[in-house]
């Protein structure tokens, strides 16, 4: 399977994770802000985090969509990732018993699920990130030799 082929299937699997979740996020908006408020690390920022948080998912979904911006999409889904792993094993140092706010039907897993679920994630957008920074350089690569 070619490299972009790998990267664009990579990137849909995103866009559909963050469209599900954001959208999953704004259509139980008054559960996602209580269940955020319950969280001792989020809740003095729950209004904001309650809407700026699915839409930062639409932002990185609409990157991840088209080719020219998908870099920077895959970047932005590392990140994301990467801030809600560092979140969970926060809570899971305060308290296991809080609820999750992920929005749909992955909030049902447990908190050491969302961690191995959030690994798995972190390694597709890792790998997302490799192969279109290499496909980058190859095409500037043959740009340079063909000019």
């Amino acid at each position: 399977m070619k490299r972009t082929t790998i990267t664009e299937i990579i990137a849909l699997l995103f866009v559909i994770l963050f469209l599900y979740t954001g959208a999953s996020k704004l259509m139980e908006y008054d559960v996602f802000k209580e269940q955020i408020a319950t969280s001792p690390i989020l809740e003095p920022f729950a209004q904001w985090i309650a809407w700026g948080l699915p839409l930062s998912e639409f932002v990185v979904a609409i990157l991840l969509f088209f080719p020219r911006w998908r870099l920077q999409g895959l970047y932005a889904a590392l990140g994301l990732m990467l801030l809600f792993t560092c979140y969970i094993i926060a809570i899971l140092s305060f308290d296991k018993q809080l609820p999750c706010s992920c929005g749909g039907v992955i909030e049902l897993l447990s908190w050491k699920g969302h961690l191995v679920f959030n690994s798995v994630l972190i390694l597709l957008a890792f790998t997302g990130v490799w192969l279109a920074r290499q496909t980058q350089k190859d095409n500037i690569a043959s740009t340079v030799m063909y000019s």
